[in-house]
């Protein structure tokens, strides 16, 4: 397999996935994106910002191209919460504007290319992220994983069903 269809392919899975969260949140109002419907906690437009946060800024961003980390949000677990300031439609812009910026990432980069920012404990975990297919990989099933939580919690929340069953 080529890079080029490598790519595409990667590209085009994950892209799907965000299509899905995205989906699932059309419709609901500000209430229900804000209301958490699991008792882990989470509400939709949380888990959207921890999608945008932990999965597309943190690994492209900070992992790959060596940014730094001055986006994240202080406190336990702020990477899933959302101020009652704060426009549900810019939390969810933010996630397209950071799977956007990750696309550029993804698109402009060899997928063998190694971590510009590796972090020390993936080994003590574990874990190998040697190279930038790894990492789209990573984030593609985080965000499938996600985009499960997030059927979940739609279908309790209004009744909405992604995958029905006959």
């Amino acid at each position: 397999m080529s890079d080029d269809h490598e790519r595409d392919l990667l590209l085009s899975r994950l892209r799907g996935q965000r299509s899905h969260i995205l989906a699932q949140l059309d419709g609901l109002p500000d209430a229900q994106l804000r209301s958490a419907v699991l008792p882990s906690g989470w509400s939709p437009l949380g888990l959207v910002r921890h999608l945008t946060l932990s999965d597309e800024r943190y690994w492209f961003e900070v992992v790959m191209a060596g940014g730094p980390l001055d986006f994240w949000p202080e406190g336990h677990n702020g990477d899933w919460t959302v101020g009652d300031h704060e426009p549900s439609e810019h939390v969810i812009e933010a996630y397209r504007t950071a799977a956007a910026t990750s696309d550029a990432l993804i698109e402009a980069t060899a997928l063998d290319t190694p971590p510009a920012s590796p972090e020390p404990w993936w080994q003590k975990a574990g874990l190998a992220f040697p190279d930038l297919r790894t990492v789209v990989v990573h984030v593609l099933v985080e965000t499938a994983t996600h985009a499960g939580h997030l059927d979940a919690a739609r279908e309790l929340i209004d009744g909405t069903q992604y995958l029905v069953l006959d």
